[in-house]
């Protein structure tokens, strides 16, 4: 003590450097417990206040000048018939391991009372034993909001029946939910950090400028549909999704800072495909009903059945070509051959072949012979390697077409020739209820082209 003591007065610099040091650490302390979001005051061992921060002020109304150096809060942060009980729970968190959490109603200086949830722990001394405790507290309410802000979270995280990604400034998904895992058809972790164009092979455009627009501008009004084609190990599957985005900002910065976009999605595929196969259907009946109407009006029954395939191209596909049989005769062992009768791609009048028409050179496994053998429609595409036009020349039609659907021709029992429907590569290859309405098209034209012949025959 004696050697302390004379080194103390040797050295004035020295206790003048800590003296500094201690009042830089006591300032620097005091902006922390100001700083702080909760409430939070202190006790020494005998339960005299040491520290009172101004959240605590905020909450309750009394100053630190006020609250340090009490002891407790009897007679005035507590009512007196509570005070007691309220000591011994705070101060019990010297003795015990761990924090303490505790709920009770304090006094503010206006005389109203607040209940605060408080979270309590001991305080050891240098030697190691209890020194006092620090109780931090906030009002229930606000706790209980910030509880089911994170339980929201959570919940969104792990067992929403929707997708939600957050994605962050640089349109990358920071976190992902289960949902939202599955769609994709991947891992949680497996998705975090990559390119949207690494995800998506078509949809990826229209999602980014959404993103964007939303750093932006903030969230679109109402929910957004995009269709979008994800890579999955399974294969490229096309999915509809019902998007809902939200601008995510910090809540720590003075002026909005964007953090990202969080983006909930719900896979509506289904329902879409649902709602399109009905208006589609819808459509082509009444293109039949106003098909069959014109057609009543026609005196030549060729016209008619070209009037028939104009109804049908429209919204279906870019041309249609009507080959018909070659008379044969009475020689049944004469190998089948077809004359083109028409090629139609804004609907001319039907000239049925006379005689001496020169055949189509087709060869043997051309999808319109294929629908002559099976009696049933065939649907074809130009392979992906290789340039539709070369595919289409071979196979003697026009340049543009990479899709085909080739029906039959029939009437009272007689196969009358095929009807072939072409859509360019622009739109999507046919499909088995493209089929089906190309049949009850065909059923059409061939009664049509039966009535056409027996007329001539008549002639």
């Amino acid at each position: 003590m004696i050697r302390r003591a004379a080194h103390a007065n040797t050295c004035r610099g020295c206790q003048v450097s800590a003296s500094g040091r201690n009042e830089t650490t006591d300032d620097l302390l005091a902006a922390l417990l100001d700083g702080m979001d909760a409430a939070l005051c202190a006790f020494d061992s005998d339960g005299v206040i040491t520290h009172w921060n101004r959240e605590a002020e905020r909450i309750l109304g009394w100053s630190a000048a006020e609250a340090v150096g009490r002891r407790g809060f009897a007679g005035w942060a507590v009512r007196a018939a509570d005070a007691h009980d309220v000591e011994d729970r705070i101060m019990s968190a010297q003795d015990a391991p761990g924090r303490q959490v505790n709920e009770f109603a304090l006094l503010t200086k206006d005389g109203g009372r607040v209940l605060v949830r408080t979270q309590s722990a001991g305080v050891p001394g240098a030697d190691g034993k209890p020194a006092g405790v620090y109780c931090a507290f906030s009002e229930v309410h606000a706790q209980i909001d910030l509880e089911r802000s994170i339980a929201l979270s959570e919940a969104l995280m792990e067992d929403a029946s929707w997708g939600v990604v957050l994605v962050d400034v640089d349109l990358r998904p920071a976190v992902v939910n289960t949902h939202a895992a599955r769609a994709f058809g991947s891992g949680r972790t497996a998705l975090l950090g990559r390119p949207l164009g690494e995800l998506l092979t078509q949809g990826v455009e229209e999602l980014e400028g959404a993103l964007q627009h939303v750093l932006a501008e903030g969230a679109p009004p109402s929910p957004v549909e995009l269709w979008v084609s994800v890579r999955t190990p399974e294969g490229v599957r096309r999915r509809c999704w019902r998007c809902g985005f939200l601008r995510l900002a910090s809540p720590l910065a003075e002026e909005p800072v964007p953090l990202g976009v969080g983006w909930l999605f719900q896979d509506v595929t289904e329902a879409r495909r649902a709602a399109l196969d009905t208006g589609q259907s819808r459509f082509r009946s009444n293109q039949l009903y106003r098909a069959g109407r014109a057609a009543a009006e026609c005196e030549d029954p060729a016209e008619a059945a070209a009037v028939r395939l104009d109804f049908a191209l429209a919204g279906f596909a870019e041309h249609a070509l009507v080959d018909v049989l070659e008379e044969t005769g009475a020689d049944p062992g004469r190998r089948r051959r077809l004359v083109r009768a028409a090629a139609s791609a804004s609907g001319q009048t039907l000239l049925l072949p006379g005689p001496g028409a020169i055949p189509l050179r087709y060869e043997s496994l051309h999808p319109a012979l294929q629908a002559l053998d099976r009696i049933g429609p065939v649907r074809t595409s130009a392979p992906g390697g290789e340039p539709a036009d070369g595919w289409a020349r071979a196979r003697h039609w026009p340049e543009d077409a990479a899709h085909a659907l080739c029906t039959v021709l029939r009437s009272r029992g007689r196969t009358l020739g095929a009807l072939t429907f072409l859509r360019g590569a622009s739109r999507a290859a046919f499909e088995r209820a493209d089929a089906l309405y190309a049949e009850e098209v065909a059923a059409r034209v061939a009664a049509d082209l039966d009535l056409a012949g027996r007329a001539r025959d008549r002639h």
